[in-house]
């Protein structure tokens, strides 16, 4: 006979977060074919929650095995994506942009500088806090770090002491070929977390944060300067005699060198995935 699926009146009930479904299902004796049936003409998801499988209820209303004749009624449970059980092989993702701080002793930009009346204000060619001595204070600033972590589900027989040891190996490295849409040298790993489930695989969080590299970079006078996105960057200044209205001179504190230094070793962030 013929599959037919058709939501019921007393569909779309509200529980809390979740929401249920109720359909009617004709054509099969198998709850077999009839969960996989439900699965393939229910909506993976529905607004913001996603389709529990392992919570789909069969109830069989007529079964006849000789007609071939059967009648089930299903109820369809749809909860918030981290309430629904990973199957191995599952991950999910999340990130954040809220970015890290750095300490810079350089602007990009001077925006205006103020003097007493008669006097002209000391250029520091673009070095912050500068104070008497020629000293480069600097400043804390918010720079752009993304933040990002990836839950996966792994089979407990590939979480190995080999693999828990490689996860371990590459945290605190920056990957070397691109990853998860960072160039090489953008990407940070942060280290990994796990738990084993009731059946017996394990959730594993892995935890990333990403800076971008960095060309045409400019330090006072000094330009062309190349960057990978967790590079430490800094400047070394001295101080100048510079004439500064007229005839005045006043001693100027410039960078004369910057110094790009890599401070994190590179890693294979292919071994991030077991190989059991």
């Amino acid at each position: 006979m013929a599959t037919t699926f058709q939501e019921q009146r007393d569909s779309r009930e509200r529980s809390g977060d979740s929401v249920t479904f109720r359909y009617r299902l004709t054509g099969t004796t198998s709850d077999v074919t009839a969960l996989a049936l439900v699965k393939s003409s229910s909506a993976a998801t529905y607004d913001d929650l996603v389709r529990d499988d392992d919570a789909i209820r069969l109830t069989p209303t007529h079964i006849d095995t000789i007609t071939g004749r059967g009648e089930w009624e299903v109820e369809v449970r749809y909860r918030p994506p981290e309430d629904v059980a990973k199957d191995v092989g599952d991950s999910t993702f999340s990130f954040d942009t809220g970015g890290g701080t750095q300490h810079i002793t350089q602007t990009k930009q001077t925006v205006n500088s103020y003097a007493p009346a008669g006097k002209t204000a000391v250029p520091t060619e673009g070095a912050i806090g500068v104070d008497r001595d020629g000293q480069v204070a600097g400043v804390d600033i918010t720079m752009p770090v993304y933040q990002f972590g990836q839950i996966h589900v792994i089979a407990d027989a590939s979480v190995t002491e080999a693999y828990r040891g490689k996860l371990f190996a590459l945290t605190g490295k920056t990957n070397a070929a691109p990853f998860c849409g960072c160039a090489a040298g953008e990407c940070l790993f942060l280290g990994a977390s796990g738990q084993k489930r009731g059946d017996g695989d394990w959730e594993i969080t892995f935890k990333f944060a990403a800076s971008p590299n960095a060309t045409g970079l400019v330090v006072g006078s000094i330009t062309g300067i190349v960057k990978n996105g967790w590079d430490y960057l800094w400047a070394r200044y001295r101080q100048d005699d510079k004439i500064v209205a007229g005839t005045q001179k006043a001693l100027v504190t410039i960078p004369e060198t910057v110094y790009v230094e890599r401070v994190y070793d590179e890693g294979d962030f292919d071994d991030l995935e077991p190989t059991a």
